[in-house]
């Protein structure tokens, strides 16, 4: 299973979802799902679902039965087996607790469900439910914007690997650590360490002069790669490492200009801190 997975918001409260792209479904944590229902926390909620998927176990519902697990990041940031549903067998589970948000939250998940089918049907929904997102993250606009441009030269990139015959996953993520290598120095796993992430995308956590050179060494990799039509991994690993090779003269230009090194150990929280900061002294000058 192709999986996405993303924290959705209920009333304040975060249910974690992943979307199924095989089969066109999203999947649901059941225990966020309770912990939203009976108003509890999230050991609370654990509690709730063991005596209550033991008694639908006896009852023969074959959810329960069956249950499907997948991997889902916990608020430690680590990532644990979690008892999941779709939305139909989600609605069976609902009307076994006593909840006043049952109805409520079986119209949020409709919406969500419906929401997801049309960023389908017009991509340029999910790109403006990408930028709602930042915002209410804290990012500037003009980050915000830079971070989208970003989006959509990572798109041509990996549709471009994707006609060169290679396959999303271990070949894609050693194309990008690659082209990493080539114009920062580090390897994606310690560009994550310099910046303290654990399962953070690192591209959301980097600064605006970061994104730009990683958008040159992407979309010059992409170039490159329409040019001359590589076949298989090693042809296009070659292509990377020149792609890579290309930003980063362009990152050492901007460096001795700047006085200041591009690979910065800020992370998402502290640009959007500084930046609000900067603001304020804006504000009080």
């Amino acid at each position: 299973m192709t999986q996405k997975q993303a924290i959705q918001l209920f009333e304040e409260k975060r249910v974690r979802t992943a979307w199924d792209t095989d089969r066109e479904k999203w999947w649901f944590s059941i225990v966020d799902v309770v912990s939203v229902l009976t108003d509890s926390d999230y050991q609370t909620a654990r509690k709730y679902w063991k005596v209550l998927k033991g008694r639908l176990i006896k009852e023969g519902f074959e959810l329960v039965t069956n249950c499907y697990q997948l991997k889902m990041q916990s608020t430690d940031g680590k990532r644990y087996l979690t008892d999941v549903a779709d939305t139909e067998q989600l609605f069976r589970v609902i009307q076994s607790i006593p909840s006043p948000k049952a109805e409520p939250f079986k119209q949020w998940m409709a919406q969500v469900a419906a929401k997801r089918i049309d960023q389908m049907q017009d991509p340029e929904l999910s790109i403006e439910q990408a930028v709602a997102d930042y915002r209410r993250l804290g990012y500037s606009e003009a980050w915000i914007n830079q971070r989208i441009k970003s989006i959509e030269v990572r798109k041509h990139l990996t549709d471009e690997w994707k006609r060169a015959g290679l396959e999303e996953g271990v070949q894609f993520a050693s194309l990008t650590d690659i082209i990493y290598r080539q114009w920062s120095g580090l390897s994606a796993k310690e560009y994550k360490q310099l910046k303290d992430l654990k399962k953070e995308n690192l591209r959301d956590n980097m600064t605006d002069l970061e994104i730009a050179i990683n958008m040159l060494a992407e979309a010059t990799t992409t170039q490159i790669s329409r040019n001359e039509n590589p076949k298989g991994m090693a042809e296009s690993a070659g292509i990377a490492r020149r792609g890579g090779a290309v930003a980063n003269d362009a990152r050492k230009a901007v460096e001795k200009e700047t006085g200041q090194s591009v690979v910065s150990p800020l992370n998402a929280k502290q640009i959007a801190q500084g930046e609000a900061e900067l603001l304020l002294d804006g504000e009080q000058d």
